[in-house]
């Protein structure tokens, strides 16, 4: 377990609860402290989190009174035009989409970006 008593991370991995908890006793914010565990989740728990996933937030901003939502989902490849992704339909849908098994469906992972933002 990880104490404190002026503030709290939780995630399933304690290292990277104490990652978050240094980051506050440090100055920093719950969103600063957010991104720590969550980097320290990669080497804790690397089957379950990682820079090659995605990854989303609600952030409350109390002196602002204001909601935020982040969303860090994979986006599709920058080289991906509406002209190549009718291309690679698939012949036996009526609608033209996509086959879920095409290279094309794959995400660029948003976890790092979202991160930054």
């Amino acid at each position: 377990a990880v104490l404190a008593t002026r503030g709290a991370v939780c995630t399933s991995q304690p290292l990277a609860s104490e990652a978050g908890l240094r980051v506050l006793r440090a100055g920093g914010n719950a969103a600063d402290a957010c991104v720590a565990a969550a980097a320290a989740l990669n080497a804790t728990e690397p089957c379950m989190t990682g820079l090659g996933g995605d990854a989303f937030c609600l952030y409350w901003n109390a002196a602002e009174e204001k909601m935020y939502g982040l969303n860090g989902s994979g986006r599709s490849p920058a080289a991906l035009d509406l002209y190549t992704a009718r291309q690679a339909g698939s012949p036996n849908d009526p609608a033209g989409c996509m086959d879920s098994a095409s290279v094309h469906c794959i995400t660029v992972p948003g976890a790092a970006a979202a991160w930054a933002d």
